[in-house]
């Protein structure tokens, strides 16, 4: 091979991440060989013993990659024929690189998302104690960025946790789906040898071995699904990053980070950036071109195996490893988050956020909402054009005076009663079904996809 296509078609300097999942394939590969009769007892204890050492060389370092590696597949087969020679060069019996490394990336993928899921039930947590810790603290909740309603400071947390909970959802679903094995389908079209793909599927812990063997090989919808379900909770991450860089400036004031979880400025000392906000925004831009970019290498692969797939590696090796940064430090984050409570309450005490209570106090009465609406619209521009208490206004009015008490510090948010609402009388409910899912997860966390 020309040095120019060697540089271009190696990929060691990167899938060499997979030995442990490549070895765990050989393994089961090599039992579903006894079974079919194509390896004796002796060859599979030495054959299983290789294995073990080549996954220790790894693990400590020392494993010495040769000129000849192209891949980390080819690299374990060649040391393992090294250490046993002819009984090595048997490993491979009944099998392509195509399902092997199909195999690979599929019980990668398995683990990564289980991991990513784990973070992020970690993360929920760490909001719900940061909820539970400010259980009085009111803010405003915004709608375009515009003060609308106040919102308990829990209910605005929880709100972000259910985003995050269907991320773990979909996580899990994605685990589920790419829970087939492909060993066993060879190049393409299997194999005249007696293997039972079903044999090595349950000793991996797939659900089931694949039915189709060119789709085996030339599958990676797993992948760009899990790409999808990683730049999607990267997309969510980014909003809450969005959301602490706001809170923290001092134009709002509503917290502040750990130091440990901010930078100075190289240049201006009274600088306290929160750059781990920043950085969780910026990483999402990263996470959707992942995505992108193997999407658009799939849109025109012939059945079945084609060498663009192994432009599904680098991708998603990297959004795993930044979405894992990301949660790692966004959750060291909030748990030092000090939640300024007397600021974000005085901006919620804004009169303007009661003009629904009015128009509902209103609609109670049997005034159509439209009407309701209007009316205090009326009043809300007067008090602007005046520049005077909304309050003021609606104490001086006829029809409106009795609702006055609406003005006193937290009665609005009381009135946010209905199911799923932002008032306390609602939080105890929805923090039990918060919970509720939570454990929900947990569970599918622990019992899908666990290798048998």
């Amino acid at each position: 091979m020309d040095a120019t296509l060697w540089d271009l078609s190696e990929s060691y300097s990167f899938d060499h991440v997979l030995y442990h999942h490549d070895i765990m394939g050989s393994k089961a590969h090599v039992r579903g060989l006894e079974v079919a009769g194509l390896l004796n007892s002796e060859e599979v204890t030495a054959l299983l013993g290789a294995l073990e050492d080549i996954e220790a060389e790894f693990d400590r370092g020392v494993f010495v990659r040769s000129g000849s590696d192209e891949d980390i597949h080819t690299a374990i087969e060649r040391r393992a024929t090294e250490m046993l020679g002819e009984t090595g060069a048997k490993i491979h019996t009944a099998r392509s690189r195509n399902d092997q490394i199909a195999t690979t990336m599929r019980l990668f993928t398995r683990e990564a998302l289980g991991d990513v899921a784990s973070l992020v039930l970690e993360f929920v947590e760490a909001l719900r104690r940061l909820g539970e810790a400010n259980e009085d603290a009111v803010l405003p909740g915004y709608t375009h960025l515009q003060r609308a309603q106040p919102v308990l400071l829990s209910h605005h947390l929880d709100a972000h946790a259910w985003a995050l909970l269907r991320d773990v959802d979909r996580l899990l679903d994605a685990r589920r789906r790419l829970n087939v094995s492909p060993l066993g389908a060879g190049a393409l079209a299997g194999t005249s040898l007696g293997i039972d793909p079903a044999f090595s599927a349950g000793l991996l812990g797939f659900r089931e071995a694949f039915a189709n063997s060119m789709d085996a090989v030339s599958d990676r919808d797993f992948v760009a699904e899990a790409l999808f379900d990683v730049a999607l909770l990267g997309v969510h991450l980014s909003r809450m990053g969005e959301e602490l860089v706001l809170w923290t400036s001092a134009e709002f004031n509503f917290a502040s980070l750990g130091d440990e979880y901010t930078t100075g400025s190289s240049m201006l000392p009274q600088k306290k950036n929160s750059d781990v906000a920043e950085l969780a925004r910026a990483k999402a831009g990263r996470l959707i071109g992942n995505l992108t970019s193997l999407l658009v290498v799939l849109k025109g692969l012939p059945l079945s195996y084609n060498r663009d797939l192994q432009e599904d590696k680098e991708p998603l090796f990297d959004s795993i490893r930044q979405v894992r940064l990301v949660l790692a430090a966004l959750t060291g984050a909030y748990s030092s988050l000090e939640f300024h409570a007397d600021v974000a309450a005085t901006a919620a005490s804004d009169s303007y956020l009661v003009a629904i209570d009015l128009a509902e106090g209103l609609v109670r009465e049997g005034v159509p909402f439209r009407q309701a609406h209007e009316r205090v619209g009326q009043l809300v521009a007067e008090a602007l054009v005046l520049g005077v208490p909304l309050v003021d206004l609606v104490q001086a009015s006829d029809d409106l005076a009795r609702f006055a008490d609406l003005f006193e510090p937290g009665a609005s948010l009381v009135h946010r009663s209905s199911p799923g609402a932002s008032g306390p009388l609602a939080r105890s409910i929805q923090r039990d079904r918060l919970g509720s899912e939570v454990e929900r997860l947990r569970g599918r966390l622990t019992l899908e996809g666990a290798p048998a």
